[in-house]
């Protein structure tokens, strides 16, 4: 292993990039912009794994299956995303802590809680993502990046059909009886 040190980039630095013939302000502000979905989409994959490593209960098979699903979407995302921001002359935020510190989501504390519970606080950070996210898509189409709005519409799309699941196994009716009624 080598042991001299050569820093190519620093990590809060964007390069200009001639290729994709967008000046160094705007790319500087979307960079800004795909960092803070990055960090968002990197603490709502974890807080899906943990409800999916923790479900259980009679509907445990279809939830278990849907909250993996949503986690392998939200990861895919993120490297979509990481990506974008490194063709734009960026660095993509890595490590957990500054992912944690630049998302504009909190994740919910390590304990496990019911799934009712675990899939409001998922319902409820994908609604705070969708939101930014919104943002981010009408900064991007005014500095003229399309390319970048676009993938984040797509994004944008994973993530409501995801929350609009949510809100469907959120529903009351259910085929499984509370025993306090029997």
């Amino acid at each position: 292993m080598s042991t001299q040190e050569s820093v190519r980039q620093q990590a809060d630095e964007v390069e200009a990039t001639e290729a994709l013939r967008l000046d160094q302000e705007k790319t500087e502000q979307l960079v800004e912009a795909l960092n803070t979905d990055l960090a968002a989409t990197y603490v709502l994959y974890h807080q899906l794994k943990k409800h999916h490593w923790n479900v259980e209960g009679a509907e445990f098979l279809s939830i278990h299956e849907f909250l993996g699903e949503a986690a392998e979407d939200a990861e895919e995302a993120a490297d979509e995303i990481a990506e974008r921001a490194q063709a734009l002359g960026g660095v993509p935020l890595a490590g957990g802590k500054r992912l944690e510190e630049n998302a504009p989501v909190s994740p919910e504390g390590d304990d496990v809680y019911d799934i009712r519970t675990s899939l409001h606080n998922d319902m409820e950070m994908y609604g705070d993502i969708i939101e930014t996210v919104r943002d981010h898509v009408e900064l991007a189409e005014g500095l003229g990046d399309h390319a970048t709005a676009e993938m984040l519409r797509q994004n944008l799309v994973t993530m409501e059909e995801h929350a609009h699941h949510i809100e469907h196994y959120l529903e009351d009716d259910t085929l499984v009886l509370d025993s306090a009624t029997n």
